[in-house]
C-alpha cells in the first residue's frame, strides 16, 4: 500500500465514483442483456407468450449453473488479488487453473443431469402441458453450451482481477451484441422460433468464451501451465471460501424463482389467467427489474474500494459521504424507475410483445404490485454491499436475506391462501417494507458504534538500520509470553525487535489507521475468515505485508506474529519460531496479566488462537501452528528466559554453519 491507493483518501468523492463506477454499470448492463434480449424477440414472434414462459422456466436453471461459475471465478479472482500482494504467483497460478478445472467437470455434470432430468426439472420449476415442448426445445439447446457458458463466466473474473476490466468487458459486450444480431434473423427470418433464440444466446457465449480464452495467452500477473491444473485441494479450499459468499447469492434467485414459479403456476392454473401467463410475466418483471439494480449495484460496486480505503483509514466522514451519494443516486434511479412501472407500465410490456387483454391486464398488475417498492429493493441492495465493503459480512448476509429468503419466500407461500394469485405480488412490497427497517437500523447502530473521529494521527516509525545477519519470526500461542520471549531474545543478540512498530511503520506506510491495522486478527466475528477477505482488510493486510518486507531489508531483527513467517519466506536468512505451551499454563497467564477469571482466560486463548490460525490461513494457505512451517518449536513452559537462551543458541548455529 502506497501514493497508488491514497488518492482514495484524498480525491473527490464524486470524481472517484464517476472513474470506479461507471465501468461497473456497463459491465452488469451488458450481461443483463442476454437474460432479456430473448424474451423481447420471443415475445414479438408468434410463439409470443409461451415462449416467454419457457426462458423463465429455463433461467433459473442456468443460474444454477452460473452460480458455481461465478463461485469459482470470483474466488479465484480473490485469491489471485491476495497472491498479488503477497508476489507469489505460483499459488494464484494453481488456483486459477484448479478453478478452470473444477468449472470444466461441474459443467459436465450439470449437462448429464440435466438431459436425464430434464422434463422433472422443467416441470418443477414451473413448465405446464402448454410450455414444456417450448421449454424443452429451449433448454437441450443451452445444455450443449453449458461447458463454454460455465468456463466464460469463470475466466471473465480472473481477467478483471488481473488487472483488465475493460478487455473483460469487450469480451462479454462482443457476445451480447452477437446475440442481439442473430435473435431476430434466427426468430423471424430463418423461422427457428424458441430454438433460434436458443442458438443465437449459445453463439453469443461461445464467442466471448473464446475472445477470453485469447487473453490468457497474454496475462499480466500470472501464467497458466499443466501443473496449474494439477489439483491441490489446500489452495482449492482457499478459492471457494473467498467464493462461497457469492455462490449463496446466486442461489438465492435460484430459490426465489423457484418458489415464485411453483406458487404462479399453481395458483395461475386455478385463476382466469391459467399457470403460464404469471410465469411469463413474472419473468419479464424480474429481468425488467435486474436492469434497475443492476445500475444501483454498478454504483456501489464502483464504491467499494472508496469505503474500504478511508473505512481502514478511520476517515468516517467520507466514509458517510460516499455512503450518502451512493444512496441519493440510488433513490434517484429507484424513483424514476417506479414512476414508469406504476404510471406507465404498458410502454415496458410492450417491448415484450403485444397479447390478448387477460395477460396485459395481469402484466400492469404484476408491475404495479411487484414493483411498487422498488426503491426500497434497490437501497437494500446497497446496504448489503456497503456492509461487506467495511468489513461487516454479517450485517450484510442479515441484510440481504432478510429480504430474499427470510421475508420474501414465506410470503410468496403464505400470501396466496388469502389473495389467491395476487398473493405473491404483494410478497415483494411487504418484503421491501420490512427489510428496508432492518437494514436502515443496522445503517443507524453502525455509525453510533464506530468512532466521530476523522482518523487518529499516526505517530512516526522508521525502520532500525540493523547489521546483517539472520532475520528472526516468532509465531505464537496466546498467552505463552511470546512476544516477552522475542524481546529477550532481540536484547541478547543485539538487533532490533518489532511487534506494534510493524503496524505503525504500516500505517505511516498506507495512510490506515493504525489501531485499525492492528486489530484485523484479533476481531472477535463469527464470520472471521469471510471478514478478513473484505476490502478495508485486505488494503491493512496488504500494508503490512510491505512494511515487514521493508523492515526485512534494513537487516536482522526479530519480528514478532503478523504471519511475518510467510511474508519473508523467500528470504534465505530467515529462522521461523513458533512458541508454544500447554493450555493451562497459557491460561494462568492471561489471568495474571489481564487479571481475567479463568472462565475468561479460557475463552480468550481459544478464541485469540483461531483468530491467529484463520488470519495465518487467509495470509498464507498453511496451516497456522503446523511444524512443516517453522524451523524450531518450542515449549515455553520450561520459561522465559530458558526459551529464550534456546532460540539464541539455534540461531547462533546457524549464523556459524
Amino acid at each position: 500500500m502506497n501514493e497508488e491507493n491514497k488518492f482514495l483518501g484524498n480525491e473527490k468523492i464524486s470524481k472517484l465514483l464517476l472513474k470506479f463506477s461507471i465501468p461497473c454499470i456497463l459491465s452488469l448492463l451488458i450481461s443483463s442483456l442476454y437474460n432479456i434480449v430473448d424474451q423481447i424477440f420471443i415475445g414479438n414472434s408468434e410463439i409470443g407468450y409461451l415462449g416467454n414462459a419457457a426462458t423463465t422456466i429455463v433461467f433459473p436453471i442456468t443460474i444454477i449453473s452460473v452460480a458455481f461459475a461465478w463461485c469459482l471465478g470470483d474466488g479465484s479472482a480473490a485469491f489471485l488479488s491476495l497472491c498479488q500482494g503477497r508476489k507469489n504467483t505460483k499459488d494464484a497460478d494453481k488456483a486459477i487453473g484448479n478453478s478452470i478445472l473444477f468449472s470444466f467437470i461441474i459443467s459436465i455434470i450439470f449437462v448429464i443431469l440435466g438431459f436425464i432430468f430434464m422434463d422433472k426439472l422443467l416441470y418443477l420449476f414451473g413448465a405446464s402441458d402448454a410450455s414444456i415442448g417450448l421449454a424443452r426445445d429451449y433448454f437441450t439447446i443451452i445444455l450443449y453450451a453449458i461447458p463454454i457458458y460455465m468456463l466464460a463466466n469463470t475466466v471473465n473474473s480472473i481477467i478483471r482481477a488481473d488487472g483488465s476490466p475493460a478487455y473483460s468487458m469487450f469480451s462479454t459486450l462482443i457476445g451480447a451484441i452477437l446475440n442481439i444480431i442473430l435473435d431476430p434473423i434466427f426468430i423471424f427470418v430463418f423461422k427457428m422460433g424458441i430454438k433460434g433464440a436458443a442458438w443465437a444466446t449459445i453463439i453469443g457465449q461461445i464467442i466471448s468464451f473464446i475472445v477470453s480464452f485469447i487473453y490468457f495467452f497474454r496475462t499480466k500477473t500470472f501464467k497458466l501451465s499443466l501443473e496449474s491444473f494439477k489439483m491441490n485441494f489446500l489452495i482449492f479450499g482457499n478459492v471457494i471460501k473467498l467464493g462461497v459468499s457469492t455462490f449463496i447469492t446466486q442461489m438465492s434467485i435460484v430459490i426465489i424463482s423457484l418458489v415464485c414459479n411453483i406458487i404462479l403456476a399453481k395458483y395461475g392454473a386455478i385463476s382466469k389467467y391459467g399457470s403460464d401467463i404469471p410465469i411469463a410475466v413474472i419473468g419479464i418483471c424480474m429481468k425488467v427489474f435486474t436492469i434497475v439494480i443492476n445500475i444501483v449495484v454498478g454504483i456501489i460496486l464502483g464504491a467499494q474500494p472508496i469505503l474500504g480505503y478511508n473505512f481502514g483509514a478511520k476517515k468516517y466522514n467520507r466514509v458517510k459521504k460516499t455512503l450518502k451519494i451512493v444512496l441519493t443516486c440510488t433513490i434517484i434511479i429507484g424513483v424514476i424507475a417506479t414512476i414508469i412501472f406504476e404510471l406507465c407500465p404498458e410502454l415496458v410490456i410492450r417491448l415484450f410483445g403485444t397479447e390478448d387483454s387477460l395477460y396485459m391486464e395481469f402484466a400492469v398488475k404484476t408491475f404495479r404490485i411487484f414493483l411498487m417498492f422498488v426503491t426500497f429493493t434497490c437501497c437494500i441492495k446497497v446496504i448489503s454491499i456497503f456492509f461487506q465493503a467495511v468489513g461487516e459480512p454479517v450485517k450484510a448476509t442479515i441484510v440481504s436475506l432478510a429480504r430474499d429468503i427470510i421475508l420474501f419466500v414465506p410470503l410468496v407461500i403464505i400470501l396466496p391462501k388469502f389473495f389467491d394469485i395476487d398473493g405473491p405480488l404483494y410478497a415483494a412490497p411487504i418484503s421491501d417494507l420490512f427489510a428496508m427497517i432492518v437494514s436502515t437500523t443496522l445503517v443507524i447502530y453502525f455509525f453510533k458504534d464506530i468512532s466521530k473521529e476523522e482518523s487518529n494521527e499516526n505517530k512516526n516509525a522508521i525502520p532500525q538500520k540493523s547489521k546483517k545477519g539472520v532475520i528472526i519470526t516468532i509465531s505464537r500461542e496466546h498467552g505463552s509470553q511470546g512476544k516477552y520471549i522475542g524481546k529477550l531474545v532481540a536484547k541478547k543478540l543485539g538487533i532490533p525487535y518489532y511487534y506494534k512498530e510493524m503496524t505503525a511503520i504500516a500505517a505511516q506506510e498506507s495512510g490506515l489507521d493504525r489501531e485499525f491495522i492492528s486489530k484485523i486478527n484479533q476481531t472477535n466475528n463469527i464470520m472471521h475468515e469471510l471478514y478478513l477477505t473484505t476490502s478495508p482488510v485486505q488494503y491493512a493486510i496488504d500494508a503490512q505485508y510491505k512494511a515487514i518486507q521493508k523492515i526485512a531489508e534494513q537487516g536482522a531483527c526479530v519480528l514478532v506474529g503478523r504471519a511475518a513467517d510467510y511474508v519473508l519466506k523467500d528470504y534465505k536468512n530467515l529462522v521461523k519460531i513458533f512458541i508454544y505451551a500447554p493450555k493451562d499454563y497459557r491460561v494462568k497467564n492471561i489471568m495474571e496479566m489481564y487479571n481475567d477469571s479463568e472462565k475468561e482466560a479460557i475463552k480468550n486463548v481459544e478464541r485469540s488462537d483461531k483468530n491467529r490460525a484463520s488470519y495465518y490461513k487467509t495470509i498464507s494457505g498453511k496451516t497456522w501452528g503446523d511444524a512443516s512451517n517453522y524451523n524450531l518449536c518450542i515449549d515455553s513452559s520450561v520459561g522465559k528466559e530458558i526459551t529464550a537462551d534456546i532460540i539464541c543458541e539455534y540461531v547462533k548455529k546457524i549464523m556459524t554453519a
